[in-house]
């Protein structure tokens, strides 16, 4: 079964960085558009960056030139590095695939950005 396990998150300053990691299993990694949403409180969740089969990579206007997606086919990891990070960038940040009509999703990891 498809699993997707997120890791990186935490509490940093305005400014910072951090380094989102998506574990994947349970599907061929390589054959699949990678994504990362987030989802800030009260707010509905929002695609943020994608990543093709052919490590093409689209961007939300709202974090181009600030995150970077990336993934590592041999290792079945899809990672999102963040910077410089702003308080509109709180929120809970989801990995997913999408599988035909059906989309999977990690548990998420929380991105707080406050001082």
């Amino acid at each position: 079964q498809v699993q997707l396990v997120e890791s990186g998150g935490g509490l940093v300053q305005p400014g910072g960085s951090l380094r989102l990691s998506c574990a994947a299993s349970g599907f061929t990694f390589s054959a699949y558009t990678m994504y990362w949403y987030r989802q800030a409180p009260g707010k509905e969740r929002e695609l943020v960056a994608s990543i093709s089969t052919g490590s093409t990579t689209d961007y939300a206007d709202s974090v181009k030139g600030r995150f970077t997606i990336s993934r590592e086919n041999g290792r079945n990891t899809v990672s999102l590095q963040m910077n410089p990070l702003k308080a509109a960038d709180t929120g809970v940040y989801y990995c997913n695939i999408r599988r035909g009509s059906l989309d999977f999703w990690g548990q998420g990891t929380q991105v707080t950005v406050s001082s």
